[in-house]
């Protein structure tokens, strides 16, 4: 069995189920992954989705905030879904393909603007999460699973467009970059994206500010595929779609792809 997984931070579903329907159509993934939906599970535009033929859905929402999703073409059971640092936020999913595969989908908080949870809330909040992560996936030790999403941190060096201007810039500092390590090193977790992609510099978010984003192109690789080391082998075809930061009406996030024979 070969399919292809997308991930993209739509950033309000029902603003852009017409983005989503556009890349249903023009991608056609055999699974698509969303976050920072911004919408009640009930009032994700499923219809929509389903009309492209994807007619299955699991699904964490939120009135205005956060909320992750995951579309199918394939069928899927939920497999679960987690409240890491206890926040109460609609940050996590995971479901079950028919072929035993799990993904897991996640929002991680994005950390505002200071570096220093001692001044500011929200990278404490960040932090807890990595934290929560990391001992889940030692505890729950995942086989056979990929895990996606905004994980709102660009780890290397090529993953931002100027690392020493970045390197105190929340989403690029060490204690965040090492904290998403060891995640990874707990589930045992391989970097789809980058075993594909091997050097060179690679985004998937461009800031709403720079109107010239394209032109500027001061981009972070935010968004990620990993998949545990038994499956890792089969993964392949790893892309960005950056274009789709263009369209009308954008979301400041690009969907990233990668495939896997399984």
């Amino acid at each position: 069995m070969s399919f292809t997984i997308a991930t993209w931070n739509i950033n309000s579903v029902r603003l852009r189920a017409p983005l989503v329907a556009k890349l249903l159509q023009d991608e056609a993934p055999d699974v698509l992954c969303l976050q920072e939906c911004k919408s009640p599970v009930d009032k994700i535009p499923l219809s929509d989705f389903a009309a492209c033929g994807y007619e299955n859905m699991v699904a964490r929402g939120e009135k205005g905030y956060n909320g992750v999703a995951i579309l199918s073409r394939l069928p899927l059971q939920e497999a679960c879904s987690e409240d890491f640092a206890a926040l109460g936020h609609a940050r996590h999913i995971a479901a079950r393909l028919e072929n035993d595969v799990v993904i897991h989908n996640f929002y991680i908080p994005a950390g505002g603007d200071v570096a220093d949870r001692s001044v500011n809330k929200k990278f404490g909040q960040k932090m807890d999460y990595l934290n929560d992560m990391q001992a889940y996936f030692h505890k729950e030790t995942p086989q056979k699973s990929i895990l996606v999403g905004d994980l709102n941190i660009a780890p290397r060096e090529d993953d931002v467009w100027d690392h020493k201007k970045l390197i105190k810039v929340v989403s690029h500092t060490p204690v965040e970059v090492d904290a998403l390590a060891k995640v990874q090193e707990a589930g045992n977790w391989v970097d789809i994206i980058r075993q594909d992609v091997t050097e060179g510099k690679l985004y998937s978010w461009w800031s709403y500010r720079a109107k010239d984003w394209d032109d500027a192109n001061k981009g972070r690789r935010l968004d990620h595929i990993w998949a545990t080391r038994d499956i890792a082998a089969t993964g392949h075809g790893s892309r960005v779609l950056r274009d789709a930061r263009g369209w009308d009406k954008p979301s400041d996030h690009a969907p990233v792809f990668a495939t896997f024979d399984l």
